[in-house]
């Protein structure tokens, strides 16, 4: 016996983009506008940079004329300023005072973190609060204390007192909250003292957090003009952001290269130690981030 299949009609076609197609423009116009503002945000962050590399690479003749691509505004840098005894003295205090802050970092945020003891919410609280104060209103003080050490117009001046440092005391201690505590259990049991369990156990899992650290502190202090400007007067004292402010002389001769010359390179040691430590920088911000 015969079956007879009946056809189905086909469904009206609809006017409307399918989902598919609107999902697609939708995705389309969200990333050129997440494009757009990604390119608008370099062009305002790099913009600056780049026009002050250009204009230092295409001084203008003392007479006037066309512009010609050379080196000569850097030599003008060399020849004008001690750069050498500049970036000496820029690297010395940079250098010593990262690595102070790295170790008081690592020590007080190892105490606020693992240790207990009567007060320590309010020390806390205390050293947190410190970050709200302005440099500007701590600095007469620091300035009475250096010079009654006797320490005024030196290197030292500029390191002593930024060894300890409340932001990186925070960090540290967040890190070290983050380990697991059973580490510094299995560690007394093994008759280890805190401090023994702090260097063996805790502060080799910690040097993500001591990199970065360090290398905020490396790059806040090495453009750091406020501070040499109030504890140093000598020459032979000062670091590459207040020495080459001799360079702004060439402003009223009409030389912007000669100034900008010595503003890129003072930017080349700590964009190097940046590009090197980015991917440390990375993993440390993130660390804990991910279970």
């Amino acid at each position: 016996m015969a079956t007879t299949v009946t056809p189905v009609p086909a469904p009206p076609r609809s006017e409307e983009s399918p989902p598919a197609t609107r999902r697609t423009l939708q995705f389309s116009a969200g990333t050129a506008g997440r494009v757009l503002i990604l390119a608008i945000a370099t062009f305002l962050t790099l913009g600056p940079v780049i026009w002050t590399f250009w204009t230092s690479i295409t001084p203008k003749p003392p007479g006037g004329g066309e512009a010609e691509v050379g080196l000569s505004a850097y030599r003008d840098v060399f020849n004008q300023v001690d750069y050498a005894l500049l970036f000496w003295n820029t690297v010395l205090v940079t250098g010593l005072v990262a690595a102070g802050q790295m170790f008081t970092a690592a020590l007080a945020g190892y105490v606020f973190a693992r240790m207990d003891f009567r007060g320590k919410t309010l020390l806390f609280g205390v050293v947190l609060a410190t970050m709200m104060v302005p440099m500007q209103v701590t600095i007469v003080p620091v300035f009475m204390i250096i010079r009654g050490m006797g320490l005024s117009d030196t290197l030292l001046a500029l390191i002593i007192p930024a060894l300890p440092t409340a932001f990186g005391t925070f960090l540290m201690r967040q890190y070290f909250m983050s380990l697991p505590p059973e580490l510094a259990e299995a560690a007394e049991i093994d008759g280890a003292s805190p401090f023994r369990t702090f260097f063996s156990v805790y502060a080799p899992l910690a040097l993500p957090g001591l990199a970065i650290v360090g290398i905020l502190a490396f790059n806040y202090h090495w453009n750091e003009f406020f501070r040499p400007l109030i504890l140093t007067i000598s020459e032979e004292n000062f670091t590459l952001p207040l020495g080459l402010v001799s360079l702004q002389g060439n402003l009223g001769t009409g030389s912007v290269a000669t100034v900008l010359a010595g503003v890129v390179l003072s930017m080349i040691p700590a964009l190097a130690v940046f590009i090197v430590g980015q991917r440390t920088l990375r993993e440390g911000l993130t660390a804990g981030t991910n279970k």
